[in-house]
C-alpha cells in the first residue's frame, strides 16, 4: 500500500505543479473596471452609429457629389457587406493578433477611414473608404463584448449584458438625430469627421487600461478560400441588384457573367464551409437545428425590413415632404429610444420563461402594421403624422431583436451558441443589404411604372389636365410671363407633379412590400419546437 500512497501522493503533486503553471484569469475591479466598460460601449457605439447615422445624410450627400440616389445607396451598402466579412473573423484575428491588439487595431482603421470618408471627393471613393471603415467597425462589436465578459466575473455577467445591450440601443438612436444636427448645421462631411476625436480616446483608453487576457486560445487555419467566395459571392450578388435595374438586367453582358460569378461562388461556399475543418462560417450548426435554420431566416427578413424601411424613410421625407436632417432624426428618435426602455423588460420576461415566440409573433406583426401605416402616408403628411406610426416601429424591433436571438440559440449548447449568434449577426447584415439593394431596385421599378400610369391620364382631351394646365399657364401669364413661357412653364410644373407623384407611390409601394414580406414570415414560427418553461440564456445576446 505505501508505494501506492506515494505515487498516489506524485501524481497529485505533479497536477497540482502543472495547475500552477496555467495561467489565470484575473477581473477587473474598481475604476479600472468602469473605464473598460465605457471604452467597450464606446467603441461599439462608434460603430452602430455609423449603420444609422448616413442615412439622413443621403440626400445631401446626393446631391453634393452629383451622384444617383442608388449610387449613394453603395455608401451604407458597402459598409454593411464589409461587417458581413469581418463579423466571423473577429475571433480568429483576436486570437492571432492578440485581442487587444486587434482591438486598437480596429479602432484606430475604423478612425483613419473616417477621415477619408469625410475628404473624398466624389461618390465611388466615399463607397471604397466606407468600406474600409467597415472593415474596422465590424470587429467592434464581437470583440467589446469579449474584452467586456473577460473584465466581469461570470456572476456579473448579466449586468455586463444588460449595459452593453443598452450601448446596442443608444447607437442606432443616436445616429439619425446626430446625422441630422452635423448635416443641417455643418456639412455631411462631418457624420464622418466626429468619429476622430471619438476614435482616438477609445485607442487610448484602450491601450492604456486594457489588458491582454493571460489565457490563451489555439489559432486554426485561416478559411481564406471561404471568406473568399464569401466576399465574392455577396459582392457579385449586391452589383447585380444595384445596377440591373439601371442596365437592363440580362440584356448587359456584365449583369449576365456577374449573375454566374455570384451562383457559383456562394454554392461553392456553401460547399466549402461544410467539409473545411475550421470553416469561418460554421455552416453545420444549420444542420444540427432547425430551430437556429428558421431563426437566422427570420433574422434575415429582420434585417431587410430594417434597414430597408430606414434607407427610404429619410429620402421620402426629405426629398418630397420638404423635412431636414435634424427634423428627420428628431421623428426617428423617440422611436428608437422607446426601443431601448422595453428592452429590458422584455430581457426580463424572457428570463423568467416567457414565450419567444410569442414575442417574436407579436413583434413582427407590429412592424409588418408600421411599415403599412407608412405606405398611407400622403405629400401632406407632417413630422405629427409619424409620431404614433414610428412609436409602433418602436415597440415593434423590442419585441422581435432579444426574442429572435434567443430562439436562434435554442437548444445549442457550447461552442454551437458562438457559432448561432455570429451566424446570426452575418444574416442579419446580409438582410440588410439585400434590404437596401432590393428596395432601391423596386423603387426605380415602380417610378417607371406609376409615371407610365399617370402619363396615360394626362391628353389634351383629359379634362383635368386641361383644367389644371390652363390655371398654371394663367397664373404665371399674371405674373409677367409671355404665352410661350407661360405655357412652358405649366409643363414644367406638370412634369414636376407627375416627377414627385411617380415616387411618392413608389416609395409607399416600397413600404407595403416589407409590411407584406413580415406578414407571410410569422407562420414561420409555427415551425420552431421549443422546450415549454425553457428560459432564456442572454448572456450570448449581442
Amino acid at each position: 500500500m505505501a508505494p501506492e500512497r506515494c505515487s498516489s501522493d506524485k501524481m497529485k503533486t505533479e497536477i497540482s505543479t502543472a495547475s500552477a503553471t496555467l495561467p489565470v484569469h484575473t477581473y477587473e475591479t474598481g475604476i479600472r473596471k468602469v473605464i473598460i466598460t465605457v471604452t467597450v460601449i464606446i467603441a461599439a457605439m462608434l460603430e452602430l452609429i455609423d449603420t444609422t447615422i448616413v442615412n439622413v445624410a443621403i440626400n445631401h450627400i446626393s446631391g453634393n457629389l452629383g451622384a444617383s440616389i442608388e449610387d449613394v445607396s453603395w455608401v451604407v451598402t458597402s459598409y454593411a457587406i464589409a461587417n458581413v466579412i469581418v463579423i466571423p473573423l473577429s475571433g480568429f484575428l483576436g486570437n492571432l493578433l492578440g485581442r487587444r491588439t486587434y482591438f486598437i487595431g480596429s479602432i484606430l482603421l475604423f478612425t483613419f477611414a473616417s477621415l477619408l470618408c469625410g475628404i473624398a471627393d466624389n461618390i465611388w471613393m466615399l463607397v471604397l473608404f466606407r468600406f474600409i471603415q467597415g472593415i474596422g467597425g465590424g470587429a467592434l462589436l464581437p470583440t467589446s463584448q469579449a474584452i467586456l465578459y473577460e473584465t466581469f466575473k461570470p456572476e456579473e455577467r448579466g449586468a455586463a449584458t444588460g449595459l452593453f445591450s443598452m450601448g446596442l440601443v443608444l447607437g442606432p438612436t443616436i445616429g439619425p438625430l446626430l446625422g441630422g444636427y452635423l448635416v443641417d448645421y455643418f456639412s455631411w462631411e462631418w457624420c464622418f469627421f466626429v468619429n476622430i476625436p471619438v476614435g482616438l480616446l477609445a485607442a487610448w483608453s484602450a491601450y492604456t487600461f486594457i489588458r491582454e487576457p493571460k489565457v490563451k486560445h489555439d489559432v486554426v487555419k485561416i478559411d481564406w478560400a471561404g471568406i473568399g467566395l464569401l466576399a465574392l459571392g455577396i459582392g457579385s450578388l449586391q452589383f447585380i441588384l444595384e445596377r440591373g435595374q439601371s442596365k437592363d438586367w440580362f440584356e448587359t453582358s456584365s449583369i449576365t457573367w456577374f449573375t454566374i460569378i455570384a451562383i457559383v461562388s456562394l454554392a461553392l461556399f456553401v460547399w466549402w464551409e461544410l467539409h473545411f475543418e475550421h470553416p469561418a462560417v460554421d455552416l453545420s450548426v444549420l444542420a444540427r437545428s432547425k430551430t437556429l435554420a428558421i431563426a437566422a431566416l427570420l433574422t434575415f427578413v429582420v434585417g431587410y425590413g430594417l434597414y430597408g424601411s430606414l434607407f427610404v424613410f429619410p429620402v421620402f421625407v426629405q426629398r418630397l415632404l420638404g423635412f431636414t436632417a435634424v427634423l428627420t432624426g428628431l421623428v426617428l428618435f423617440p422611436s428608437a429610444l422607446l426601443t431601448g426602455v422595453i428592452s429590458l423588460p422584455l430581457g426580463i420576461a424572457l428570463q423568467k420563461g416567457v414565450s419567444a415566440k410569442l414575442l417574436m409573433s407579436f413583434g413582427m406583426a407590429a412592424f409588418a402594421l408600421f411599415c403599412w401605416e407608412l405606405g398611407q402616408q400622403t405629400l401632406q403628411s407632417g413630422a405629427a403624422n409619424f409620431f404614433w406610426v414610428l412609436l409602433l416601429r418602436g415597440i415593434a424591433l423590442g419585441f422581435i431583436f432579444i426574442p429572435v436571438t434567443m430562439l436562434a440559440v435554442s437548444g445549442l449548447h457550447g461552442r454551437d451558441v458562438g457559432q448561432a449568434t455570429g451566424l446570426n449577426n452575418m444574416v442579419r447584415q446580409l438582410g440588410g443589404s439585400f434590404g437596401i439593394a432590393i428596395t432601391n431596385t423596386y423603387v426605380s421599378q415602380r417610378v417607371q411604372e406609376h409615371r407610365t400610369e399617370l402619363l396615360t391620364h394626362l391628353s389634351p382631351f383629359d379634362p383635368a389636365a386641361v383644367i389644371r394646365l390652363d390655371a398654371v399657364q394663367q397664373a404665371a401669364q399674371s405674373r409677367g410671363f409671355s404665352p410661350v413661357e407661360a405655357q412652358q412653364a405649366a409643363m414644367k410644373a406638370l412634369e414636376g407633379t407627375v416627377t414627385t407623384q411617380s415616387y411618392h407611390l413608389a416609395y409607399m409601394d416600397a413600404f407595403m412590400l416589407i409590411a407584406i414580406l413580415f406578414v407571410l414570415c410569422i407562420p414561420l414560427l409555427l415551425l420552431i419546437k421549443t422546450d415549454k418553461g425553457e428560459k432564456a440564456d442572454l448572456s450570448s445576446v449581442h
